[in-house]
């Protein structure tokens, strides 16, 4: 099954929280794009996020940030020969 744009969207706010420390979220603006704004609803109500405007990761949403940023780096390290 192919990301949808929605997915993509989700995996990229997951990218944005910073996994070195508990103590920093995210806010997003009521005037940031629609698709931030969606993608930030949505992961709150998946209960991965804390709030529906950021907040900050809830155990699963760090389990799945660490995933989706792992992935990430997989994806843009250079080709091994």
């Amino acid at each position: 099954m192919p990301y949808s744009p929605e997915m993509i969207e989700e995996l990229n706010m997951l990218n944005r929280f910073n996994l070195m420390t508990t103590q920093e979220g995210l806010k997003v603006h009521h005037d940031a794009e629609a698709a931030v704004v969606s993608a930030t609803g949505r992961l709150f109500e998946k209960g991965l996020i804390t709030r529906s405007d950021g907040g900050y990761l809830t155990d699963l949403g760090r389990e799945a940030a660490e995933h989706a940023q792992s992935a990430l780096m997989i994806l843009q390290s250079p080709p091994c020969n």
